[in-house]
């Protein structure tokens, strides 16, 4: 066996992990509004601080509200922490609202707003309208929930992810317009 070269680039190193496929796909392990195994699927590698995420909400609300049935929501976090610093607290927050089956009304009220509300107050605000104990969703008790976000990351990571939003249609990576129009036609694969 002839072994490589060392030290192997990292342009051929990081093309060897990451692909431009959603991984893992779709499963019991996600977020999920809609049923498993649905005709159709859309996921978001999202972050709860950034503008085009929470721009990007309402556009996947209607486009879940139009296929009904026939479609299945995943939400995955994509904390980007450098550019957004209170990111990474509202991701494990809605971790431990989900521990508590609260992660959907959570996962509004942190995109509800013109501007991201996120302090550590915020989240313990967040957390009594969703019927949750207000110190569960701030540290140290996310201490428990921190490795559920760092493992949507990674996969975000070896999904080609590099921004927010980043959805995938079907398991492939839309690239098109944040509009419901445009998203509509990419997810039930009709072509202009």
């Amino acid at each position: 066996m002839i072994l490589p070269p060392f030290p192997i680039p990292c342009e051929r190193l990081c093309e060897a992990i990451i692909s431009e496929a959603l991984t893992p796909p779709v499963g019991v392990y996600d977020h999920l509004q809609g049923a498993l195994g649905a005709e159709l699927s859309l996921v978001e590698y999202g972050d709860f601080e950034c503008p085009y995420c929470r721009a990007t909400a309402p556009v996947i609300d209607e486009v879940r509200d139009r296929l009904g049935d026939r479609l299945v929501f995943a939400f995955r976090h994509f904390p980007l922490a450098e550019l957004h610093p209170f990111a990474l607290s509202a991701a494990v927050a809605a971790e431990a609202a989900a521990v508590a089956g609260r992660f959907w009304p959570m996962h509004a009220l942190l995109y509800s707003g013109d501007e991201p509300r996120l302090t550590q107050d915020d989240l313990r605000g967040y957390a009594r309208e969703v019927g949750v104990d207000p110190e569960s969703v701030v540290w140290p008790a996310t201490r428990a929930v921190e490795e559920r976000v760092e493992a949507d990351f990674n996969s975000g990571v070896r999904s080609g992810v590099r921004g927010t939003p980043q959805l995938f249609v079907g398991g492939t990576p839309y690239r098109g317009d944040l509009t419901v129009d445009a998203l509509l036609d990419a997810v039930l694969g009709r072509r202009e």
